[in-house]
């Protein structure tokens, strides 16, 4: 560390306030989330109806996801090879999973060789433990209780930074979305962009109102212009980088071969956690695996192409352990399981842990375009959110078995996936288990869909069943109430919870069937005649 940057730690040392303000009368190091956990929002269903009603949220998203896409669209078609690159990653992906245990001992044995420590994490409660422990023993007497974050998914997952408030310590996110939400009361809405659902003017408001509570104020003069806003945080944030004593980072790939992490990033805000620190604590998934050097080929051309729209990162940060006079003196890995092995002994649902956090799935999902990612109640929306939390978090909770209800089955979210994961087909796998599970309930009741079901499988299997049926259903629904309604609208009973949120056009006055014997009997009739 250079001795400027060491005067500028001596004169910081000030105390952290304890701020009240918005932080729902609780004094605070850190501006607080909302309140209440995630597993307990409300149902997919209800979310979603209160997240239609925020017609500036549904404009952001449609603006944001319509530029990602169409860029998307541009930079993938360059590569004249990128079937087989995706074809790869999943091939690779696959084989980690198939020999995991395998490469997380090599994985350990390579990186302790590197001068790393490694912990492992069966949940969340024990990461989170590992966590404090080492945060607490690097702080001294004359520390501030602080630590910066590079932006990550898993420590969302396991709720980290609550974590470390509990026991006194601040943890400040340093990617610029990830400030915003933080800054904002917020919780993200999206893997990539996690502030995707505000505006400029929003941004602002949130700069101006709570950055001077947790240090360098915003100018009091700040507009919406992009390059003024990213100057005011990072403003903000430097002081922050140069007194950090800890940093903590996820990984995006970890390199079971030579004990490597990766990490990549758009804005540089992760390389000064990674480099200015005294210690660095690594956060990674055990699904995260890379068998070898080589294989970073493969995923540093997919990953940035289907996330931002870009043909290679701005920066990507490689760490083999630490190095005398070269950036952190001390790092740990802590490995985490929380659900990952249940997912994997599901042959199934396994499919998923080959996600590399890309979101190209969410950004062409037409569910979350319309209701935005808090609507889900988990840190991963859109399909793989879908997917992948009911099966981390199991079927207990309501909230997830209404997760995999949350899509249209267009199919769009699998013809995107840089590493090949069947998303729709995971979601009918995982409908399957939620109604499953709502049967070994004890309050589970006799229902109408699967009767309605049963009932139309023996007419979708008997010809003249079925034709009776359409006949009688022309009849009455077309000839009868089409003198009346022009559409069918919301039906009392149990079809209010399909009919009651479609628009569902008015039975015809006569079945393809009908239509078609009159076609040919009347074709019949013309040929006879010209016979004749």
């Amino acid at each position: 560390m250079t001795n400027e940057t060491g005067e500028i730690r001596s004169t910081q040392r000030t105390q952290l306030n304890l701020v009240t303000k918005n932080n729902h009368g609780t004094a605070r190091l850190t501006p607080a989330p909302p309140q209440g956990e995630l597993v307990d929002s409300p149902l997919f269903p209800d979310a979603a109806k209160r997240e239609l009603a925020n017609p500036v949220q549904r404009k952001n998203l449609h603006h944001a996801m319509s530029t990602i896409r169409a860029k998307r669209t541009r930079v993938t078609a360059e590569l004249e090879n990128w079937e087989e690159l995706r074809s790869a990653g999943e091939a690779i992906k696959n084989r980690v999973g198939r020999h995991l245990d395998d490469y997380l001992v090599q994985l350990e044995e390579n990186l302790t060789k590197a001068g790393t420590t490694v912990h492992w994490a069966r949940d969340a409660k024990e990461a989170n433990e590992i966590i404090v422990g080492l945060v607490k023993g690097k702080l001294g007497p004359e520390d501030l209780p602080e630590v910066v974050k590079v932006k990550s998914m898993v420590t969302q997952e396991i709720d980290m930074n609550e974590a470390l408030e509990a026991n006194g310590v601040a943890a400040w996110e340093t990617d610029l979305a990830e400030l915003i939400v933080q800054m904002g009361h917020d919780r993200p809405s999206h893997i990539l962009v996690p502030a995707i659902h505000r505006n400029r003017s929003e941004v602002r408001e949130i700069f101006l109102e709570e950055m001077g509570n947790y240090g360098k104020a915003a100018p009091e003069d700040l507009d919406t212009e992009p390059k003024n806003l990213a100057a005011a945080s990072r403003a903000h944030l430097r002081e922050k980088f140069m007194r950090a004593h800890v940093a903590i980072s996820g990984a995006n790939f970890a390199v079971a071969e030579t004990g490597t992490l990766c990490v990549v990033e758009s804005e540089g805000n992760g390389r000064m956690c990674l480099t200015l620190a005294d210690t660095l604590i690594s956060v990674v998934g055990i699904e995260k695996i890379v068998p070898t050097f080589a294989d970073l080929e493969v995923f540093l051309q997919l990953l940035p192409r289907s996330s931002t729209a870009e043909r290679m990162n701005p920066y990507t940060s490689l760490w083999t352990g630490p190095r005398e006079g070269d950036g952190p003196q001390e790092m740990h890995v802590v490995l985490i399981d929380n659900g990952r092995t249940d997912v994997l002994a599901d042959e199934v649902g396994r499919e998923a842990l080959r996600c590399i956090r890309c979101s190209a799935c969410i950004n062409v999902c037409p569910v979350y375009e319309k209701v935005g990612g808090h609507a889900y109640g988990s840190v991963y929306p859109g399909p793989i959110g879908a997917v992948l939390t009911p099966q981390l978090r199991s079927m207990k909770n309501p909230v997830d078995r209404s997760l995999p209800f949350a899509s249209s089955l267009c199919g769009a979210c699998n013809d995107v996936c840089p590493v090949k994961i069947p998303l729709m087909e995971l979601l009918i796998h995982e409908r399957h288990k939620a109604v499953e599970a709502k049967k070994q309930r004890k309050s589970y009741n006799v229902h109408f869909e699967p009767i309605a079901m049963k009932a139309t499988s023996v007419m979708f299997g008997n010809g003249k069943l079925w034709g009776a049926a359409l006949g009688a259903e022309t009849k009455v629904g077309g000839k009868v109430l089409g003198r009346f309604f022009d559409h069918i609208g919301p039906i009392p009973g149990p079809l209010n919870r399909w009919t009651g949120a479609r628009d569902v056009p008015m039975v015809p006055t006569q079945s393809f069937r009908a239509w078609w014997d009159e076609r040919e009997k009347n074709n019949g009739n013309k040929a006879k005649g010209d016979q004749k």
